[in-house]
């Protein structure tokens, strides 16, 4: 439903725009109690049965944006407790990222597969037929399943012609691509922390707004208004996300009216990222390693490295582009704060790793973002054009689409060694990621390169984001266009391997 105004997204827009409110005018503890009651005013019930429920729902979503862990039920505590620890500038969320409010969870039915109203007792009864273990018989004239025996293989629904049998499953079980939610003893949602790469489909896909992740709005806007110098990194998915009225040329205005000092985009980082997994390509595959897969999106690499440790070695080693952008940034101004803004909720959970902190202050998503320009009233009509962002190239910026990363890479390896071929495969979402990594433990690819995305349709596609992923992917291509490096493509790379000889990678793997 990304695009489309739901009471879903309106609440967390309402959530963002307080927090980022509460920022700016310096609200303290205090007023955080209060927020419940602004964001769900009146006395009826609007979403569930109870408002009482509803506000209390709305103060775990306050608390898990400010960076707080979720209150438990079974005890007392105030909304604001703990909030004190987390009204500065340099305070990371508490883990987990990605949490479950449990009295919101509606207990969906877990899968099975069902006959709907829509029977009508055919003749034929196809679905009696194939159904492999009996499980189908006729009941008062119409098909009924026995749900002890039956083992959801589906048959039955392809089989009918009416379309009245259907499958059921929990949307989040369904989104999770790691298979990380299974229940707990109330029947509720609950995720296992051991398996969950932070991707964030499970959040994007439950439709009670269950499930919730935790933010820094606050804690950026503090270092703001302590007149830090606060430069925010843009990835490339923000192409198209906030409306065509944001132009390229406002993009500076923009985000200095929210207070940052200046922008830089993470594509300049994607292009540096191009060159070290290009020339890793070329030394390593397949002489060392069988196959090499791609590093930029963390959520993959994290379930690679989890789920194929014999295999760890054949993901990337090449820090990724909000690391390098940062990295860069950081030699040039090290007592600059670093906010990263883009479409994935995984990169908060990168940038808190022990050996990424010290580059990447905060990490926002377009989501988030959006509530910070409603809470100051930035009316992006009234931004004057300035300087289009052209720091990164046109591979650069599309390493926001599902296949973006693989062509880029491909493109430099043909100037890198001009005779050498590169064979890719690319799989969009976790499900579909593990299954092309078992295939290539098993010799299907070998001497790929894989390029692996957690989110349908690659970045723009990400928890994070604000537009539909066609419409995001049309104004992505048109960014592209418009990219930098209008010279030669030859001294591109060369510029780009003088940069990365120069850049020191003292970054260790601390996943």
């Amino acid at each position: 439903m990304k695009g489309v105004p739901t009471p879903k997204s309106k609440i967390r827009h309402m959530i963002f725009t307080e927090i980022a409110r509460l920022a700016y005018e310096g609200g303290g503890p205090e007023k955080l109690e209060e927020l419940p009651y602004k964001i769900i005013p009146g006395e009826i019930e609007t979403y569930r049965d109870s408002i009482f429920v509803e506000r209390a729902i709305v103060s775990e979503r306050l608390r898990v944006a400010m960076g707080l862990s979720l209150r438990p039920i079974s005890e007392y505590k105030s909304i604001s407790d703990g909030v004190d620890e987390s009204m500065i500038d340099e305070k990371y969320y508490e883990p987990p990222l990605i949490d479950i409010i449990k009295f919101a969870c509606h207990k969906c039915p877990e899968k099975r597969v069902i006959v709907t109203d829509c029977c009508q007792g055919c003749l034929e009864h196809p679905c009696q037929e194939v159904c492999p273990k009996g499980a189908i018989s006729m009941v008062d004239g119409k098909s009924y399943i026995d749900q002890s025996k039956c083992i959801k293989c589906g048959l039955c629904m392809k089989a009918c012609p009416y379309n009245a049998i259907i499958k059921q499953e929990r949307p989040c079980v369904a989104a999770c691509g790691v298979n990380a939610i299974g229940k707990d003893e109330y029947g509720r949602a609950d995720i296992d922390q051991s398996k969950c790469v932070a991707c964030g489909m499970c959040l994007v896909s439950c439709p009670f707004a269950a499930i919730v992740d935790k933010g820094q709005i606050y804690q950026t806007i503090k270092a703001i208004t302590n007149k830090e110098n606060v430069y925010a990194i843009v990835a490339p998915a923000i192409a198209g996300q906030f409306g065509p009225n944001l132009t390229p040329e406002k993009m500076r205005g923009a985000f200095q009216a929210l207070g940052f000092t200046d922008v830089l985009e993470v594509a300049m980082g994607a292009d540096l990222c191009t060159i070290e997994e290009a020339q890793d390509f070329i030394d390593e595959v397949p002489s060392k390693l069988k196959f090499m897969g791609t590093s930029c999106c963390p959520a993959w690499s994290k379930m690679a490295k989890q789920d194929f440790p014999d295999y760890a070695e054949n993901i990337s080693m090449a820090l990724t582009p909000m690391v390098l952008t940062a990295r860069l940034l950081k030699q040039n101004e090290p007592n600059a704060k670093i906010c990263f803004i883009g479409p994935c909720l995984a990169k908060k959970k990168e940038a808190a790793r022990n050996s990424i902190k010290s580059y990447v202050d905060f990490t926002l998503t377009f989501e988030e973002v959006a509530g910070m320009f409603e809470a100051k009233d930035v009316d992006f009509d009234e931004i004057p054009d300035g300087f289009k962002l052209v720091q990164g190239s046109s591979d650069g910026r599309g390493f926001a689409g599902s296949g973006g990363v693989a062509q880029a890479v491909v493109n430099a390896v043909k100037h890198l060694d001009p005779e050498r071929e590169v064979k890719v495969v690319k799989a969009e979402g976790l499900a579909e990621c593990k299954r092309m990594m078992r295939d290539a433990t098993r010799g299907k690819y070998d001497g790929y390169l894989l390029e692996g995305m957690a989110c349908p349709g690659g970045c723009i596609g990400g928890a994070g984001t604000l537009q539909d992923t066609m419409k995001s992917s049309r104004a992505l291509k048109n960014n592209m266009k418009d990219a930098a490096f209008s010279e030669s493509i030859d001294s591109v790379y060369k510029n780009l391997i003088t940069d990365l000889e120069n850049f020191n990678n003292d970054v260790v793997d601390d996943e």
